[in-house]
């Protein structure tokens, strides 16, 4: 089972500088959890607020945070009917397909803390979309759906990183909504600030204290990430990622600029800027709100369980079983 306790990673990082939350959010595994109503919003943005800062004097963003969202992240391109009760989700390869039905799980939006937003998409283009994907992208994403429909079922290497327990494309950076368990912790310590996602239980672990990247000859699954204020912003650089970067198809060269605000006790202002001459024309970036959450983060569990993997791999050595078998009844 795969384990990543967020005191010891963060504590060795960060020379136990850092103070750890004592509660942290749950999507979709706690009843308490609900909508914030737009009356309960408007309250919360209207009063008279300042911004919080730790004794250092960096601006307090610690604490359990929802980034779930019920909107999509660029403007539609038609009209697609929707199941009641069933969340599309993003796999590695960019696809959105329908998954399995929530509310048979307990895991209905219902149940999600969810920022007040009236806005129709997320991207912050001026068309609302996603821009277009250049030629060496189009035939890097052709290649890979190509080796992935002639080797998915050669074994747990070619299975998608998520079902591999490896990384979940919501990660990031840029860190998106899941759709369920769209959790995350930050904890901060002088020169560090530290986010974990409650989807597969990874620590980013960002330093401010003017570092510059690593080696572009090291290639990491989240990149290599510095971070400094500007005011109450933390600024975040991510470079240095690997050819197998999960966000919308991107390239090893793939560069992300992050701005992570607090706007109120409750809301965390989240916005990203993209940038890959080697997969999209130009760039571009959307802005997510994330809400306060009050319920702890559960253990994420990847390999407990996951019966998925051994199933997939199994009934796929018994199809080729069958077919040898049927290949030499032909030949006799």
């Amino acid at each position: 089972m795969r384990q990543h306790p967020f005191r010891t990673l963060v504590c060795a990082a960060m020379g136990c500088a850092v103070i750890f939350l004592l509660s942290a959010p749950a999507i979709g595994q706690t009843p308490g959890s609900v909508t914030k109503t737009a009356a309960a919003a408007k309250v919360s943005e209207n009063k008279a607020w300042t911004a919080p800062h730790l004794p250092d004097g960096t601006p307090d963003l610690q604490g359990v945070w929802s980034n779930a969202t019920n909107i999509p992240l660029e403007k539609p391109r038609q009209a697609a009917p929707a199941r009641p009760g069933a969340y599309t989700n993003r796999q590695a390869n960019g696809d959105l397909v329908l998954h399995y039905d929530n509310a048979q799980f307990g895991l209905d939006r219902s149940r999600n803390v969810v920022a007040e937003d009236t806005r129709e998409y997320l991207v912050t283009t001026p068309d609302g979309h996603i821009p277009a994907l250049v030629p060496e992208a189009q035939k890097r994403i052709a290649e890979r759906a190509a080796f992935t429909r002639d080797h998915q079922w050669d074994g747990p290497e070619t299975r998608p990183l998520g079902e591999q327990c490896i990384m979940w494309p919501n990660e990031g950076p840029p860190m998106l909504s899941e759709g369920y368990n769209s959790n995350l912790q930050i904890a901060q310590g002088p020169g560090y600030v530290a986010i974990m996602q409650e989807m597969i239980h990874d620590v980013r672990i960002i330093p401010t204290d003017g570092r510059p990247h690593i080696a572009s000859d090291i290639r990491q699954w989240f990149g290599n990430s510095t971070g400094h204020w500007e005011g109450n912003t933390l600024v975040v650089d991510t470079t240095n990622f690997t050819d197998k970067v999960a966000f919308q198809r991107a390239s090893e060269n793939l560069h992300v600029i992050e701005r992570i605000t607090r706007v109120a006790d409750d809301k965390i202002q989240y916005e990203f800027t993209v940038e890959d001459p080697h997969t999209w024309a130009e760039p571009w970036g959307a802005k997510i709100f994330w809400e306060k959450e009050s319920t702890p983060i559960y253990e994420y569990a990847c390999h407990e369980g996951n019966y998925g993997m051994r199933n997939n791999l199994s009934a796929r050595r018994a199809m080729e079983r069958k077919a040898e078998e049927a290949a030499k009844k032909e030949a006799k």
